[in-house]
């Protein structure tokens, strides 16, 4: 979980804080606080496991959680999502009738051996000590290069651990993927499984490092072996648990992971510290001034109001932040959908082309295999694309308010739960019907030619007195048969090209219709986190100037010179007292090492 020592000054700080939000009467304030502390005390750093099929990320998976939870030995595979319990329970989550996913209460011995088709994602509860630290492990089903809904995961991370096999370096395509895997979560484990099995693993090792330098990829080389530590475990050989690597892993997700996972949480902590207090000290220096010179009255509250209908005029459906967000919603949608379709587009007239000029059953298999490669680099970059412009859109709406200071939210799905609960698994491209003739058909069709040849010839040299089957009927009979077959060759491969083009025209429309549901939703869910998001922004401002209108109208009110001079020295003491937290905030930020 993250550090407490380390949470601890600002957990006080915002504890400390709650008292004046409540002298001030500001409910909403405290709701934000009490959003803000929750946060920071919130122990869960999700981290998603991908990697390359047969690379052993589901024994990796296991070893880490320390029990069996992702299947293995070419079991079928499922996303998972493990989180910490005091009792080991499994969930697994199937498509009801209607869509609707349905969730069934397993025995956790056997949730493994009850997957099938119908289920979408299995949910486990272990009391894991990597779990107990506040890890929720997410492994994701096959390399991100193979399954589309592998990005889905990769929406909700902290943190990604990459899992290759250590037989030979990175590809070009495996270092393409990580900078794409970088570009949606910044915090990246690359892992080197299987080490026991290649003794090569070192040079494999440095030769990725250089490949990561290349390509500006700040990513750590981890070495490991799931098979060793599983071993370890059961011997009890502490030796032999080191020389996994396992062990060494686990520290570095504990060092490097949970550290990163405090300073962002730390940084949110600052930034609400300092928009609490801001919009505390506003009202208490309305006060202040008013008590001051009684005779600004008037002028500090036409300043208010003119403030207090800016606030007003951001909360209305006509404001600029609201269209420039709905437009850009609806902007975003489109773009992202056309940027799919235009990618997968590609994709069929290349493979129609490639279908056109051979034949499509010699290699169909190879072909559906690299069609698929394709279809994920597709859905990859599409992918990565959505999440900029998402980013793009909050800046956009952020620059609308006044404030230029205003924070961003985080646009990650919140719960990893919902994860695989709308991307489904697309079936694989269709085989060919019309399989290439055998033997024995291909001497019919040429016997029905020849025999045609024979006839027609014999029975023209018949006329002249010869025999119906003669040399010129019998060259006739060959020329004709060969001619049979060489047609009948042709239509069969003409039905098989037009049969492997509706089989890739069939399977992009699945992949069209997934994707593009599983992209609405996402972008949907921001465009619903950026509107709460600034309409709370919104609100707290509104309420913030009606607090400092009433201040000021308290404030005017007072006759009294000893009352006046009692007041602002109330008001001091609380604008110092909000100064020092706000301060001491921005000291505990600085301090966090990056």
């Amino acid at each position: 979980m993250k550090n407490p020592d380390a949470m601890g000054p600002l957990l006080g700080l915002l504890d400390e804080l709650l008292e004046p939000v409540h002298t001030a009467g500001r409910a909403d304030l405290a709701g934000r606080l009490g959003v803000a502390r929750a946060r920071l005390a919130d122990p869960r750093v999700r981290l998603v496991v991908v990697g390359e099929s047969k690379s052993g990320m589901s024994t990796l998976v296991n070893s880490l959680v320390g029990t069996p939870v992702s299947a293995t030995e070419g079991q079928l595979s499922v996303p998972v999502v493990a989180e910490y319990g005091e009792q080991a329970t499994a969930t697994l989550v199937r498509v009801a009738a209607g869509g609707r996913a349905e969730r069934q209460v397993v025995d956790a011995e056997y949730a493994l051996n009850a997957l099938s088709e119908g289920v979408i994602r299995a949910e486990y509860t272990a009391p894991s000590p990597l779990l107990a630290e506040g890890f929720v492990v997410l492994d994701a089903p096959g390399s991100p290069a193979e399954t589309p809904a592998t990005w889905s995961l990769l929406a909700v991370a902290d943190a990604v651990l990459y899992v290759a096999d250590a037989v030979k370096p990175f590809t070009a395509d495996q270092i393409n993927q990580l900078k794409r895997i970088q570009q949606v979560c910044p915090t990246v484990i690359c892992v080197l499984n299987k080490i026991d099995q290649y003794p090569q693993w070192p040079q494999v090792q440095q030769h990725d490092r250089r490949l990561l330098d290349a390509a500006e990829l700040a990513f750590a080389v981890a070495p490991a072996s799931a098979r060793l530590h599983q071993q370890a475990m059961t011997s009890g050989d502490q030796q032999l648990d080191l020389e996994s690597g396992v062990p060494q892993l686990l520290d570095h997700l504990r060092d490097y992971v949970l550290g990163r996972a405090d300073v962002v949480a730390a940084e949110a902590a600052v930034r609400d510290i300092g928009l609490i207090t801001d919009h505390l000290a506003l009202s208490l220096r309305t006060e202040a001034e008013t008590l001051r010179d009684p005779r600004r009255y008037s002028v500090i509250t036409e300043q208010l109001r003119r403030t207090r209908e800016e606030a007003e005029q951001l909360r209305q459906r006509s404001a600029n932040w609201q269209v420039t967000l709905a437009d850009g919603a609806g902007e975003l949608m489109a773009d992202t959908e056309h940027d799919l379709r235009h990618r997968l587009r590609s994709l069929i007239r290349d493979a129609e082309a490639d279908i056109m000029q051979r034949d499509p059953a010699r290699r169909w298999p190879e072909f559906g295999a690299e069609l698929d490669a394709k279809i994920c680099e597709a859905v990859e970059e599409n992918f990565v694309i959505a999440h900029y412009r998402s980013v793009e859109l909050a800046e956009q709406v952020a620059a609308k308010f006044p404030d230029r200071g205003i924070p961003t939210p985080e646009l990650r799905l919140d719960n990893p739960g919902e994860v695989g609960a709308v991307l489904e698994p697309v079936a694989p491209i269709d085989t060919l019907d019309s399989a290439k003739p055998s033997v024995t058909q291909q001497a019919l069709s040429a016997l029905r030619g020849s025999y045609g040849g024979i006839l027609m010839v014999g029975l023209a040299t018949s006329l002249l007195g010869m025999s119906l089957v003669n040399w010129y009927s019998a060259g006739a009979g060959v020329l004709l048969g060969v001619n049979a077959l060489w047609d009948d060759r042709k239509a069969r491969r003409q039905r098989r090209q037009a049969e492997a083009k509706v089989a890739v025209a069939r399977l992009m429309d699945d992949v069209i219709f997934q994707v593009s549901k599983e992209s609405r939703y996402r972008l949907r869910g921001v465009q619903r986190s950026l509107r709460d998001h600034f309409t709370e922004i919104a609100n707290e401002t509104l309420r913030s100037v009606d607090a400092s209108l009433r201040a000021a109208e308290e404030a005017a009110a007072v006759h009294s010179g000893q009352r006046r001079e009692q007041r602002l020295t109330e008001i001091e003491t609380s604008l110092v007292r909000l100064r020092d937290l706000r301060e001491r905030a921005d000291t505990q930020g600085d301090a966090r090492p990056y």
